[in-house]
């Protein structure tokens, strides 16, 4: 079984490494444009390019997917199925038409819940209890084909993105080989998405970072576990914002706003949530320091308590 291998970022290395290490046959790795970075702007390599690189597989980089030159080079490759992991472009029908087996994706969530971008860190954000990653075939309109498999994890509750990030990302390398020999086998299901059950969740930037302590402290905690490692979560003290990296629920009670400092101390820094409950700060950054426990940081530093 020929591959036609499409992705861009860690999350897609990892399952290309599984296929190399599981001696699929590769025939070429397509991946977005190298693009500049760090302070001398030089041009850099995805992972998935680097990748490929050393173990001689032929990589494609085109900058647009529907002049023509993408279809034929994928064309020219002959592949039996293409498999497409975070690539981060959207295909043509034309070339999802190509291969005799179609084409196939890794997604990180339980789909049709969280299409779109983003899907680990919403998970993480909303509260959500369990996740997991999904195959399944790729259709015209973004994440919308058929499922072929899902495997579900429970999210821990101090748990961040980054962590579960890397956890989704081998899941997603096993079930992408138990997919393909399954497709080959002639096996594999096939199941519509019910798409009446479907949600939709975006890409995350630095806008979403200040805490809302209108929420519950357990809302307030997956918030900032779930903006890590980036955006990261942000609060403001005395007019200066702090990073935020950790906190703990309290079984304290209060009658202050939501956004009050209620007390400060050995455990941290503790602030008003909603219906007077309480959540306990324990890691920050100051601006312009480093990240430090919260106590630590209150040896050195006066945070008033709000009257």
């Amino acid at each position: 079984m020929r591959i036609v291998f499409m992705g861009t970022p860690d999350f897609a290395a990892a399952s290309l490494k599984k296929l190399i290490d599981e001696k699929f046959d590769v025939a070429g790795v397509f991946t977005q444009p190298d693009k500049p970075k760090g302070r001398g702007m030089e041009l850099s390599y995805s992972p998935v390019k680097t990748l490929a690189l050393e173990n001689n597989i032929p990589v494609f980089q085109p900058v647009k997917m529907r002049d023509g030159t993408a279809y034929e080079q994928v064309k020219a490759l002959e592949p039996d199925i293409l498999v497409v992991v975070a690539y981060g472009r959207i295909l043509p029908d034309d070339i999802l038409a190509l291969p005799k087996l179609g084409a196939i994706n890794v997604h990180g969530s339980l789909l049709p819940k969280y299409r779109g971008a983003a899907p680990i860190q919403w998970a993480v954000l909303n509260g959500d209890k369990v996740t997991g990653v999904t195959t399944m075939y790729l259709a015209s309109e973004m994440d919308t084909g058929d499922i072929i498999y899902k495997a579900e994890t429970e999210i821990g509750e101090k748990e961040t993105s980054g962590e579960l990030f890397d956890r989704l990302m081998d899941m997603g390398a096993e079930l992408l080989v138990k997919t393909l020999n399954d497709i080959e086998k002639g096996i594999a299901p096939r199941t519509p998405q019910n798409h009446s059950n479907a949600s939709y969740v975006s890409t995350l930037d630095k806008s979403i970072s200040p805490i809302d302590f209108n929420k519950s402290p357990r809302g307030v905690i997956k918030w900032i576990y779930g903006l890590q490692p980036w955006p990261v979560a942000t609060m403001e003290l005395e007019g200066k914002i702090y990073r935020v990296f950790g906190a703990d629920c309290t079984e304290n009670k209060t009658g202050k706003k939501p956004g009050s400092v209620v007390s400060t101390g050995e455990k941290g820094i503790e602030i008003a949530c909603k219906d007077g409950e309480t959540v306990m700060i324990t890691e920050i950054q100051a601006p312009g320091k480093k990240r430090m426990k919260a106590a630590d940081f209150l040896r050195g530093h006066k945070i008033k308590v709000e009257d």
